[in-house]
């Protein structure tokens, strides 16, 4: 299908992108990797007059150490996210699961900022960012402001960031040793999973992110908080699904989706042990 009409602007600069966002308001999209916001512009779900595109910002595109985390540009592509050294002693599991992620076109030109500002439940990276306990920063026209990523989530397709704010980083905590894990079922490995786990450490600790448990990306907050206590693992994975709302569709009912987070989270805290 083709979209509807609008109008294009390219930023050559950060502050320029919040100008132009600021300026056309509610009309206006970011436009990065495109592979979330073409498709529903294409189906009509999205009719943005102006798409402001921000997809040769390069100062945007990079993996940094930053002392205690790994700072990453909003606009780096999940490929550089996948071969990067320092995502692989750092952060394995955001590297692994960045491989994971549709095919090589979609890895080569989607970016890490357009997955998590789309919001959607079915991604693989918001997920594995909660795991993580990433912070994100959005810089807006007030200046920069810094949140976890636990408070970026808010409805289906829904985020905290404002019309008139652009991803700029996301840090992810340093974990070099910790065990992790990137379990999914999907029916084609090029499909959205069913159900996916990501997960990193297995202790008190543990952080445990489902992808398409909800309307939005979730943890499982019931099996880390049975971790937490003390629960021992098969425990834990017995209690993953409390607290979610899967949705039933083609793929599979909401009951088989809560049985495979339950036995997703089993295999991702028997993998992390071992590793």
């Amino acid at each position: 299908m083709i979209p509807a009409a609008f109008e294009y602007v390219r930023a050559d600069s950060a502050d320029a992108a919040v100008a132009a966002l600021v300026e056309h308001g509610d009309e206006a999209k970011l436009l990065a990797g495109g592979h979330s916001l073409i498709p529903l512009m294409k189906l009509r779900l999205a009719a943005p007059s102006v798409l402001v595109d921000i997809g040769r910002l390069d100062d945007l595109s990079y993996i940094r150490d930053a002392g205690d985390h790994v700072a990453i540009g909003g606009l780096t592509r999940h490929r550089d996210l996948e071969v990067s050294e320092l995502l692989a002693t750092e952060a394995p599991l955001l590297a692994h699961a960045a491989g994971q992620v549709g095919d090589p076109q979609v890895r080569h030109r989607g970016t890490i900022g357009g997955s998590i500002a789309h919001g959607d439940p079915a991604s693989d990276l918001p997920a594995v960012l909660l795991a993580l306990r990433a912070s994100l920063v959005f810089r807006g026209p007030a200046g920069e402001r810094t949140i976890s990523v636990d408070d970026c989530f808010t409805g289906f397709l829904e985020t905290a960031c404002t019309p008139t704010e652009l991803l700029t980083e996301i840090r992810v905590p340093k974990a070099a040793g910790v065990g992790w894990s990137f379990q999914k079922l999907n029916r084609r490995a090029q499909d959205w999973a069913i159900v996916g786990v990501a997960l990193q450490g297995t202790g008190a600790d543990a952080g445990i992110g489902l992808v398409n448990m909800g309307s939005t990306p979730l943890r499982a907050a019931a099996a880390e908080a049975a971790l937490a206590s003390g629960a021992a693992a098969a425990d834990a994975a017995a209690v993953a699904d409390e607290g979610t709302d899967p949705s039933a569709d083609l793929n599979a009912s909401a009951d088989y989706r809560r049985h495979l987070a339950r036995v997703l989270v089993g295999r991702a805290l028997a993998e992390a042990a071992a590793s």
